[in-house]
This record gives C-alpha cells, structure tokens and sequence, in this order.
C-alpha cells in the first residue's frame, strides 16, 4: 500500500509520539481539584478530534465550573512539562527517516503550532516536508471533519486519493477517510475495540512496516 503513495501524512499525539498518557496525567491532575476521575470511556470521546470540543466535552460530563478556555489553560501547565520527554512510538523515527527526500511526508495534527514544536522541535527525525496544525488559521473545522488532510494534501501538491495517511484516533481515521485517503491505523489501547476497523491496515508500531511483503 505504502510503495504506491504519493505522500505519507502523519497525525502526531498517539502516531508519532506517545503523548496519551500525559494527556490523561495532566486532565486527572485538573480533575483532582474536583474530586472527580477521568475514565477511559471519557477519553475515548475526546481523543484525536478537536481540543476545544474535548474540553467541552470533559466539562459537561462532570458539570465542571470551567469555560474550554479556562480547562485548556489548566491542562496545558501541565502538559508543558511532561511533552519534551515524550517518547516515540516504536520505530516511528526510523519511519520516518526512510522516507524523508523519497516521496512528500507531512503532519497533520489537531495540537497548536507551539505545541508541535514543544514536542518535536529537538527531535532528530522531525524533518517533514510540511506540517499543519490545528490552529491554522486556514481551518474551520477540526477531525472528524477532513478539513486538515485535505489542506495537507493541497499543500503538498498532491491528491488525497493518492495520499496514505497514519492516525491513531477513530476521529483522525474519519476525517483521512473522508478526505479520500487510505490509513494505516497504529492500534491503540485508549480506542474501543472496533473503532478503528475502517483502517486499510492496523499495526502495532512501525516496525512491522519495514518488510518488503507489508508494503
């Protein structure tokens, strides 16, 4: 499948790096002031879509005396501390590099532009052609909507339909498959058993990717 793409698109939180489980350490670590707990079930409505609709979504379940803006604020001194340490996704950076200069590789996550950077910016592998952020000023609507892979795509110069792109998120696999794209799914332990049946393909890390026979 990979071996007649065009370009690779990659989403970031949960595909490139695992950052789920600092995202569920910052949110318990608001949460705490309220004496409530941030189950799984309620992580699985909020992952890989839009932050703001997430925070919405937290904030109604527990009733919670917040705007989005305020939650997000709460969260993010949090998570400034735990992304820079973040680890990769098993064989996502020797992926990555074996593409690099071959054929257009580019991101598309729903983080902030300053957060990418937080997360990525000292990486030796974040050498990607492009990358667009959810704060681009150019979207209007976040994953599930295709908005931000189409944009990828067009700024890369090439057609989504020719485009393979790699999420981890049931919201980030809608919005590549409504964009028209094949996706690789990374499987992923905070999804419900199911979500992510859509995928042309599921893996576990890249390196089942590296075979000539997986390609």
């Amino acid at each position: 499948m990979i071996d007649s793409a065009a370009a690779l698109i990659f989403d970031m939180d949960g595909t490139l790096l695992d950052t789920e489980p600092l995202y569920t350490e910052a949110t318990q670590r608001v949460l705490d002031a309220y004496g409530v707990t941030f189950t799984i079930e309620l992580k699985q409505q909020t992952m890989g879509g839009d932050s703001r609709a997430g925070a919405q979504t937290v904030i109604n379940h527990f009733e919670l005396p917040l705007t989005p803006e305020e939650y997000l604020k709460k969260r993010e001194t949090h998570l400034l501390h735990l992304f820079p340490d973040a680890p990769e996704i098993p064989g996502a950076a020797d992926f990555v590099r074996s593409y690099a200069g071959k054929i257009p590789i580019g991101v598309a996550t729903s983080s902030h532009k300053y957060l990418y950077d937080l997360k990525m910016q000292h990486r030796d592998w974040n050498v990607f052609d492009l990358i667009i952020c959810g704060d681009d000023v150019r979207l209007e609507r976040g994953k599930p909507e295709p908005d931000i892979f189409l944009l990828c795509a067009a700024d890369l110069g090439v057609a989504p339909e020719d485009c393979v792109a790699f999420e981890d998120s049931r919201n980030g696999l809608l919005a590549a498959k409504a964009a028209g794209m094949r996706v690789i799914a990374i499987d992923s332990p905070y999804v419900k058993p199911g979500a992510l049946d859509e995928a042309d393909r599921t893996i576990s890390h890249y390196n089942e990717l590296t075979d000539a026979s997986a390609l």
